[in-house]
């Protein structure tokens, strides 16, 4: 599995180097940049996954860096490190979009835990949807019957403290419903704030929420303010709230009624003007039946319940997201693809995206990567939209679809070998589309599929793919 790619920011050579060494140790793939010039053309080189960067630094400064990640990388959690720690700052950066902060002297259990929160959310965020208006409302693309209702739910209670329960399978863009529900509310110039509750060690989640008090437990050298204090006035995001652990609902509970907390090791009340959305793809109502979550929260979580239909139950809405994610990821990728052939849009329709929007934004991404064609046709989508409805595995492939793969699954002997020499074919055939696609230049190659440079090198040298580069073209 290829390592997380993580950039560290810093003018210290010191901090720079220490950093390094202890995320590297981690398994991470670390680059490094002494000041923001550098760390802009390093996002621009490589595919980063994670930015670590001091908040004070000469020129381009941390938050002009934050402030590039957000418009060219929304994906990319961008965790900053400053010495001049205070809630004003914190609220300052997670306002412009950053995922967290650690005051210097950092402890390092304390900014290895954030760095891993903030690959698992990146790992877990790949449906972020941006699309013109005319496809929808609140930058939601849409125009089902389904849809339309949360819309209108949307424009009912976004300006209002009630707190909102958004349900739906994983996939269906509940973090775009809290965005909508915050901008369109009073509260849009303060805070939103995220908590993938399910990214958060069970034994960190109540100093997450509440922060804690410097002495607090081993490792808390200084006072950190928890994301209820840093969402004050604005929006509290709970996601994946279903996976809250139980000792910690009561706690939840009291926080949510009472606007009020106290710090972990802590004897000052806190209170706070929070609104609340929170998110979950499990069935709440069973959880309460069987036990796992408290029966009191979930009632004064689910004071407004909008739930989103998966992507199969509205297929309508499949054209308008398949040419808002063409335009997106054509722009990036560099393809000029135009559309969709009807044979391809048909096998789409009937496709029961599981996934949903997410899973049909990666189809999408994977379509135009083997497809030099101007419009996108059936073959072009992955095998399991090709197949005939009904078939079985060992059926004969279709006329229209690739024989390699099928012929080495028949004539190998077992399983494991055979998708071992399936993934080198699939492997050959994705670098050497990359390549040709960037003129044999490795550089660009590793950014169009989304590895490192080194480790495209790598994976060249053991496919036999090193003497398609000619001279001058490697470190390109």
């Amino acid at each position: 599995m290829t390592p997380m790619q993580i950039l560290v920011a810093d003018d210290e050579p010191n901090l720079r180097r220490v950093l390094s060494a202890m995320l590297q140790r981690e398994g991470y793939e670390v680059h490094v940049a002494e000041h923001g010039e550098a760390a802009l053309a390093m996002l621009a080189e490589h595919h980063v996954d994670v930015v670590v960067t001091d908040l004070r630094m000469p020129g381009i400064d941390g938050m002009a860096i934050l402030d590039h990640v957000v418009a060219e990388h929304p994906n990319v959690p961008v965790i900053m490190i400053t010495a001049h720690g205070t809630v004003d700052t914190a609220v300052t950066a997670l306002k412009k979009g950053a995922f967290d902060y650690v005051t210097k002297p950092f402890d390092r259990d304390e900014l290895l835990g954030v760095v891993q929160k903030a690959a698992r959310t990146r790992e877990l965020s790949r449906g972020d949807v941006s699309p013109p208006s005319e496809r929808g409302r609140f930058r939601i693309i849409g125009a089902s019957a389904p849809m339309l209702a949360v819309y209108d739910v949307i424009d009912r209670v976004a300006d209002t403290p009630s707190t909102v329960l958004v349900t739906g399978e994983s996939g269906t863009g509940k973090e775009l419903i809290a965005r909508a529900l915050h901008e369109n509310s009073r509260r849009r110039e303060l805070p939103f704030v995220r908590v993938n509750c399910a990214a958060i060690p069970a034994d960190l989640i109540e100093s997450e929420l509440f922060g804690y008090e410097r002495g607090a437990f081993t490792g808390a050298v200084t006072s950190k303010p928890g994301r209820f204090e840093l969402a004050h006035g604005g929006t509290l995001f709970l996601d994946e709230i279903g996976e809250i652990p139980q000792s910690m609902q009561v706690k939840l509970l009291r926080a949510l009624q009472e606007q009020e907390f106290e710090r972990v090791g802590g004897i000052k009340t806190i209170r706070v003007d929070v609104r609340i959305v929170a998110a979950t793809n499990r069935d709440l109502d069973a959880e309460v039946r069987e036990g796992r979550f408290r029966e009191d929260l979930y009632y004064r979580l689910n004071v407004v319940h909008l739930h989103l239909s998966p992507l199969r139950e509205r297929p309508n809405d499949i054209p308008l997201l398949l040419n808002h994610f063409l335009e997106k990821l054509g722009e990036r990728l560099g393809k000029s693809a135009r559309g969709f052939s009807d044979e391809a849009v048909q096998a789409m329709l009937a496709h029961p995206w599981r996934g949903n929007i997410r899973e049909l934004e990666n189809v999408v991404e994977r379509c135009l990567l083997f497809c030099d064609e101007p419009t996108i046709d059936a073959i072009h989508l992955p095998p399991t939209f090709r197949r005939t409805p009904g078939a079985a595995p060992h059926d004969e492939p279709r006329h229209d679809e690739p024989t390699g793969l099928e012929g080495l699954l028949a004539d190998a002997s077992g399983l494991k070998a055979a998708v071992k020499e399936a993934t080198v074919l699939v492997e050959r055939e994705l670098i050497q589309r990359a390549l040709a696609r960037t003129g044999q230049n490795v550089t660009r190659a590793a950014r169009l599929l989304r590895i490192s440079r080194k480790g495209l090198q790598i994976k060249m040298k053991e496919l036999g793919l090193r003497g398609d580069v000619g001279p001058g073209h490697e470190d390109r």
